[in-house]
This record gives C-alpha cells, sequence and structure tokens, in this order.
C-alpha cells in the first residue's frame, strides 16, 4: 500500500483548483469517486513521497502534467467494441446518412483511435469514405498523437478481427494493415478522412454540424449537472434526424433534450427528430 499521505478528498479538490488555475483544465464536473481512484493509482504508480511533492510535480513539470492528465483521463477502448453496435451503425444508421451528398461525424472522446478507426472501415466497406469527415477529438493531446499514428500492438489484433467479424465485417481484417514488429499499421486511406484534434467537453463550444455524433463511455465520468451540459452541447451541434451514440451505462433520458429524440432498439443510439 501507499507509504506517507493517501489521496484525500481534500488533496482531489487541491488539485483541480490547481488544474483550473495553472493550465485552465475544468475537472470539477467529473465524478469525484473516479478521480479520486486515478488519482490514487498513478500517485502509488510514481512512488510520490508526499503530497506536497506530488503536488508541485503536477503544477511545475509540464511532462509530468500530460502524464497526469493521460492517467486521469484515458479510456479504455478496443476496435469495434460492443459488436452488436457496430453491427447497427454498419446496417441501419449509415446506409440512411448515405443518402446525404456529405457525412461529418464527430467522435467526442475518442481516447487513442480504435473507435474512429472503426468507423473509417464500416465508411469503406459501404463506399460512403470519399464523402465524409470524421473529427476525432479528445481532451488529452497525448492520446491523440497517438491516435494519428494509426498503430495498435499486433497482439491485440487478434481479438479486434473477431469484434470486426461478429460487426458484420466480411474481408479479411488484416487487409487493413500491414505488420510492422509488434505493431499493426493501419492503411493511410482510412487515415484520409480522420481528423485529430483536441477539444475539452466542458469548456469548449460547437465547432460544426454532424450527422452523427459518438460519446461513448465519457459522460459516465462526469456529474449530472456536466452531463446535461455536455448533452446541450451534442444537440446544438446534430443536425435534424440526425444520430446521437452513448455509451451503454449512458443515455439522453431525463436531460433537457429527451423529448427531442427517439431511441433506436436495441442500442444506445438516439435519433434527432426533425
Amino acid at each position: 500500500m501507499l507509504d506517507g499521505p493517501v489521496i484525500t478528498d481534500e488533496h482531489v479538490e487541491i488539485l483541480l483548483s490547481d488544474l483550473l488555475e495553472h493550465y485552465g483544465y475544468d475537472f470539477t464536473g467529473y465524478s469525484r469517486a473516479s478521480l479520486k481512484r486515478r488519482i490514487s493509482r498513478l500517485y502509488a504508480l510514481d512512488k510520490a513521497l508526499s503530497f506536497a511533492e506530488f503536488r508541485y510535480k503536477v503544477i511545475d513539470d509540464q511532462v509530468y502534467f500530460k502524464r497526469f492528465v493521460e492517467q486521469i483521463t484515458v479510456n479504455v477502448t478496443e476496435m469495434f467494441r460492443d459488436p452488436s453496435f457496430f453491427r447497427t451503425l454498419r446496417e441501419e444508421v449509415l446506409p440512411k446518412l448515405g443518402t446525404y451528398p456529405f457525412i461529418r461525424i464527430w467522435l467526442a472522446g475518442c481516447s487513442t483511435g480504435e473507435e474512429a478507426y472503426s468507423i473509417s472501415i464500416l465508411l469503406k466497406e459501404l463506399n460512403l469514405l470519399h464523402k465524409s469527415l470524421i473529427y476525432a477529438t479528445d481532451l488529452n493531446p497525448a492520446v491523440l498523437e497517438k491516435a494519428a499514428q494509426g498503430m495498435f500492438a499486433m497482439g491485440q489484433m487478434k481479438q479486434y478481427s473477431e469484434n470486426y467479424i461478429l460487426a458484420g465485417g466480411t474481408k479479411d481484417f488484416s487487409s487493413y494493415y500491414t505488420a510492422n514488429y509488434s505493431l499493426a499499421k493501419f492503411d493511410e486511406e482510412l487515415k484520409s478522412k480522420l481528423i485529430f484534434s483536441t477539444h475539452n467537453l466542458v469548456s469548449d463550444h460547437s465547432f460544426n454540424e454532424f450527422q452523427l455524433i459518438l460519446c461513448r463511455n465519457v459522460l459516465i465520468y462526469f456529474d449530472r449537472a456536466l452531463q446535461h451540459n455536455v448533452l446541450d452541447l451534442f444537440d446544438s451541434s446534430l443536425d435534424e434526424l440526425g444520430y446521437l451514440a452513448l455509451g451503454t451505462k449512458e443515455t439522453v433520458d431525463f436531460s433537457r433534450i429527451a423529448k427531442r429524440y427517439k431511441r433506436l432498439p436495441g442500442e444506445k443510439i438516439w435519433r434527432k427528430l426533425g
């Protein structure tokens, strides 16, 4: 266990106010339990001698600050995670959007990019990639750098291939990447319609109009008030008859926007009413 003091609720509040004051990052609407768990883990992992030392490093060491943000925001992700969700995108959502002259997709909280490349593969197989643009955003610049490289561990490919097939994929999954030692490098064509950029759901505004917005397993880390604000942001960014996709434990029910949305059967996907 930890030597020295453990991370207390008060410590969490001090760090949150430091982040806001020194870096302009506002984590005050994030779930405290989740933040405390992740901060405690990092504190133990890096064997901080005291909270004062830990706090000093976060404020004064830019490299460590990047690590801190990465550790408290990074999402567990994989390609074609929840295959039935991707099957619904493939069979119901994207074909409808295919009737549009151009498709703009916002993937909010894209983490290291596995979901972005999965969507790119679906669009390619439906012959829609040429007229699509996927804006993949995250608060964390470190994960975006990794996402933009389009390289993932070869050890994951067996699982990703199984997910792909369960999501309705019919091609040889390995045709989408080249093996490079222990890494799989995904094709440039898949990357050509991906725009990776930083966007803070807490403080940044809408930056375009979209036909599909995906934000899966991000809202669960926010408190109720922040969830409502982010759903308002998505609502103002989504075209009429556009689609909003959330994570398995997330919902638009009980929010201010609920009346304007109708859920598709089975998955956590809602269509905005015209």
